[in-house]
């Protein structure tokens, strides 16, 4: 979470976050905040959020399958050494891989688990659980 270098939309929808700690931007993030403390928040603060390596595919595979839906999910790319401070889950082994999705709080896991997620039916009712998509029947 380096600077806040990039903010831009991308073409398949959501925009894109990298952060660091800094005080020149409007945007600024309290610098005393750890980085888990700074993904913390994020994740609570973010219906829908990813957490990718930069250019990673399988991240756009995930934000492409989430857009198809209505949705648009946070991104933030992090850089290699603030991977691991990613919140695991023992369903994932444990892993703190990137990409990850979080979806109401609660990590999803990686692409493998959100299109299990979308293809047994319960992706859409729990992205309307969160408020992430408004005004649909569950």
């Amino acid at each position: 979470m380096q600077d806040l270098r990039r903010y831009g939309p991308f073409i398949d929808g959501g925009v894109r976050l990298e952060l660091t700690p800094t005080t020149a931007s409007p945007l600024a993030i309290d610098v005393e905040e750890s980085t888990e403390a700074r993904i913390q928040r994020l994740i609570s603060e973010n219906p829908v959020i990813i957490f990718s390596r930069p250019a990673c595919c399988m991240c756009h595979v995930m934000k492409r399958l989430l857009s198809s839906i209505g949705v648009h999910p946070t991104v933030i790319e992090m850089e290699e050494d603030e991977i691991g401070a990613l919140p695991t889950a023992a369903e994932d082994g444990g892993g703190a891989a990137a990409p990850a999705v979080f979806i109401g709080g609660t990590r999803v896991g990686g692409l493998e688990s959100l299109v299990a997620l979308h293809l047994s039916g319960h992706l859409v009712p729990r992205l309307v659980e969160v408020g992430a998509l408004r005004g649909m029947v569950s």
